[in-house]
């Protein structure tokens, strides 16, 4: 078999592996062979018969002996349906990935539970473990167990993994506490315009970090002389940002303060996972951090991260463009409120629960039921600002929403180069959306959706928001090459199904 052959074999391999959420011991455990050996065969080193193709396809319940490879994901949608019924947010992916990064910090065991299984996680887990950290998933695939090593290799590390998260950047925090240079590839992610990595080092330089970029990969060097002797003011307040801040701060011996910090979900997130690892953090929710350091951390730690306020947006705008009575469980309702007052005044029909803890004991979550209504567009303009106004990663939803509402709806996407661009593929679908530069898209409502067939946009959320808008659409509609949404959404098809929407996932043979 041709060394071509070998490597198309082994990438459909991991990527079936990694679709089921196995790593490399698990599936070797059920083939009965070693880790290793999975390790060449997914590599395209070692010759594989077709006996062990078929074994290894049964195993991870893919049809593998086709020998082809498979191809990307499409997904065939039946719209025009009504959702009925109830479905759960799941876990934040945001958090989830900062998590991820924040176990970094500890030479202990890390177990983080109910981990979003996304292609983000994914990769993520495959750069920790190139540079040695054992990660598996536990409890029947549903939490997650991670076990440093005594020395991370960072010359090991999967850079093509690396380069296909943005996320990676938040390795810089922790990693600037372990080892004195080092390098990681350039941060990708999402197709989102040009975003520079200066708002994080204006924070990082504050604990010596440098870093000179060549040739794709960041060079790291840490000064240990220098500390943040006065309180660092974050030029931008991202989330990413302040938690790379939160974690350089985390480790470092002493007091950090952090001001214009994001006070958002995910960063409240992996502040109260700080304080789980015995470092204290004062003013969570708000815009000045306050971090007491700890130089080592070693503790065995059990973490629940909180639900995702963006997939709930996501599940609530379905409801709404597919006229729908659709009951939406375990909504963050904290990081939802400005949202749900903006859809109240377009006369969005919804009903709250009382509010009970998430299982990190600190969120506070509702039950939202959402009916069918007649929407008129809101008189202001649909706008994002930084937590606690409108999260921007919600505005897109509203193109859609906006799009099935009487009248006229300003969408003002200013964070952005270009996101604003994507939503002009709803226009695809039947939509009225007019650009009026890179970040406004003016909205004319109502809309008769109608069926098409179109590629992904390249960015997460308009994405999801063209796959809502063709589930609203008369006939059968098809979306190719989803894995922009598979980076953020757990089984989001699957779970569409559960309540009433008909989507079909295919690729091409």
């Amino acid at each position: 078999m041709s060394d071509d052959y070998l490597a198309r074999i082994g990438k459909l391999i991991r990527d079936a592996r990694q679709h089921r959420g196995w790593t490399q011991t698990q599936l070797a455990e059920a083939l009965g062979t070693s880790q290793s050996a999975v390790n060449r065969i997914e590599r395209g080193n070692q010759n594989i018969s077709l006996e062990m193709i078929a074994r290894i396809g049964e195993a991870l319940d893919s049809e593998i002996v086709s020998l082809g490879y498979s191809g990307p994901m499409h997904l065939r949608v039946v719209g025009g349906r009504r959702l009925s019924g109830a479905i759960d947010v799941k876990t934040s992916k945001n958090a989830c990935v900062a998590l991820l990064c924040a176990s970094l910090l500890n030479k202990g065991r890390t177990v983080l539970r109910r981990v979003a299984r996304i292609e983000e996680v994914f990769r993520l887990l495959e750069v920790l473990s190139s540079i040695g950290v054992r990660t598996r998933w536990i409890n029947d695939g549903v939490d997650l167990e991670l076990v440093p090593p005594a020395e991370l290799d960072m010359a090991a590390i999967d850079a093509d993994a690396a380069r296909r998260t943005r996320s990676i950047i938040m390795f810089l925090g922790p990693l600037l506490h372990r080892m004195e240079q080092f390098t990681l590839p350039y941060a990708g992610g999402c197709d989102l315009g040009t975003r520079t990595i200066e708002p994080h080092m204006i924070a990082l330089r504050r604990f010596g970090l440098e870093i000179a970029a060549t040739e794709g990969l960041y060079h790291a060097q840490v000064d240990r002389s220098v500390s943040p002797g006065r309180p660092i003011v974050l030029t931008e307040r991202g989330d990413t940002v302040t938690e790379n801040a939160l974690l350089a701060a985390a480790r470092h011996d002493g007091t950090t303060v952090i001001r214009n910090a994001s006070s958002n979900y995910m960063v409240q997130d992996l502040c109260f996972f700080l304080e789980a690892l015995g470092v204290r953090v004062d003013g969570i929710g708000t815009t000045t951090l306050t971090v007491h350091g700890v130089p080592q951390i070693d503790v065995d730690v059990d973490y629940s991260p909180s639900e995702d306020p963006v997939e709930a947006m996501s599940l609530l705008a379905a409801a709404v463009v597919t006229e729908s009575e659709l009951t939406i469980r375990r909504v963050p309702i904290e990081f939802l409120e400005i949202e749900l007052a903006v859809l109240e005044e377009m006369g969005v029909d919804c009903d709250r629960t009382p509010e009970y803890a998430a299982d990190n004991a600190r969120t506070r979550l509702v039950d939202l039921t959402v009916r069918p209504s007649k929407l008129e567009a809101p008189i202001d303009k649909i706008h994002p600002m930084p937590f606690p106004g409108l999260n921007i990663d919600n505005v897109p939803f509203f193109a859609a929403i906006a799009a099935a509402a009487h009248g006229q709806t300003l969408i003002h996407d200013w964070v952005y180069d270009n996101r604003a661009i994507y939503l002009t593929d709803l226009n695809r679908l039947g939509g009225r959306l007019q650009l009026l530069d890179p970040h406004r898209v003016l909205v004319e409502g109502p809309t008769r959706w109608r069926a098409a067939e179109m590629m992904c946009p390249p960015a997460l959320r308009p994405a999801v928001v063209v796959l809502l808008a063709m589930m609203a659409a008369e006939g059968t509609s098809v979306l190719r090459n989803v894995y922009v949404i598979n980076r953020g959404y757990e089984e989001l098809a699957e779970r569409l199904n559960s309540v009433g929407a008909q989507i079909e996932i295919f690729r091409d043979i």
